[in-house]
């Protein structure tokens, strides 16, 4: 292949050397991953894809960003790695992807130990880390034929045919002409997908997946990622988007200042958190003081409808009652089911960033 000049990755320098994941791009950013020299194979998946044991990160001057980390990733699944920015998210995968050396504990992907088995593990993993490294003066189509060229287990025989193949599967079949310069940020989020999408892969890791995209972009990609899960592909997605995990995920892991508080299936982490009591009423004043001397909390008013924390130790038929014997008109008296907000903010004691 012809030698390229030094490139603009997306208008943030000159590209930087080749990083850990055998992939050229700057020194702050990481492309997708999977381009190591195949030197041996990936151990046996069995339940496990990933594995953690008391993982942990202390950067110089003493920042602790990951702290003690024990995940477990089923294989098969769809996996979110929650957190609002700054939890220790990225620095996780970085340690995962063979990126950076943790300072204490192990991590185990495909079955084998990471760093040390980088070459035997990275060709069978797909990853978009910290937004893809581009060569802004090429197209889209042909950052990805200068990605898979890198890659010593492509075959180059059917190099269009897969890139073409990964284009379309992102929307981008018709932008893969375009200068990636002129890309938006949506864009190139599918373009580093489409990347790591060049070959099969029975590990897929995406570091917010869907930044920069419309709810339509949004929308498509998820599905996509629905789709690579029924073909077999476990799926590591992180994101600092509640409803998204929520949607796609069958499994997740809640992370807070470098920790971890929680872990296990979606629909369990929700129903291990009590809904929120919900009453239907034109009467909503009276609604609220009657909840509230009933021992609700967090009582909130809208529109017709006055939802709070269900009163502990109290029946919700004595309390049903209560509203009706002091004049209330109920029109609607139940509790919602639970979701991932309710039980991060019972986890944490603290809000969440859910709308981006």
């Amino acid at each position: 292949m012809e030698e390229l000049p030094a490139a603009e990755a997306d208008g943030a320098g000159p590209a930087g050397p080749v990083d850990q994941a055998g992939l050229a791009g700057p020194t702050d950013q990481v492309g997708p991953v999977g381009l190591a020299d195949r030197t041996g194979q990936a151990g046996d998946l069995a339940d496990t894809v990933i594995a953690t044991r008391a993982l942990t990160k202390r950067y110089r001057g003493g920042q602790l960003a990951v702290d003690g980390l024990d995940l477990t990733v089923p294989a098969g699944s769809v996996f979110g790695f929650l957190g609002p920015n700054g939890s220790g998210k990225t620095t996780t995968i970085r340690m995962l992807m063979g990126l950076i050396e943790p300072t204490a504990g192990t991590a185990r992907v495909l079955g084998q130990p990471m760093p040390r088995a980088a070459r035997a593990v990275l060709p069978h993993v797909g990853a978009l880390i910290e937004g893809p490294a581009l060569y802004g003066f090429l197209s889209g189509r042909d950052n990805l034929i200068r990605y898979d060229a890198a890659d010593p287990t492509a075959d180059p025989r059917t190099r269009r045919t897969r890139v073409a193949t990964a284009l379309d599967r992102v929307g981008l079949t018709a932008a893969g002409g375009k200068k990636a310069k002129a890309y938006s940020l949506g864009m190139k989020q599918r373009l580093g997908l489409a990347a790591a999408l060049l070959q099969p892969r029975r590990l897929l890791v995406l570091d917010e997946p869907t930044n920069g995209l419309d709810p339509q972009g949004m929308r498509e990609i998820r599905a996509l990622i629905r789709e690579l899960a029924s073909d077999g592909t476990t799926v590591f997605l992180s994101s600092h988007l509640l409803d998204e995990i929520e949607q796609v995920c069958t499994h997740a892991a809640v992370m807070a200042q470098g920790r971890l508080i929680t872990q296990g299936a979606v629909a369990d982490l929700a129903a291990g958190t009590r809904g929120r009591l919900v009453v239907t009423t034109p009467d909503t004043g009276d609604a609220a003081r009657v909840l509230k001397e009933q021992g609700a909390g967090d009582v909130v008013i809208t529109d017709d409808r006055v939802t709070a924390e269900q009163p502990p130790d109290r029946d919700l038929a004595d309390v049903n009652a209560a509203l009706v014997t002091a004049g209330v008109r109920v029109r609607g008296f139940g509790v919602e089911r639970a979701s991932l907000e309710d039980a991060f903010v019972a986890l944490t004691g603290e809000g969440f960033d859910v709308a981006g």
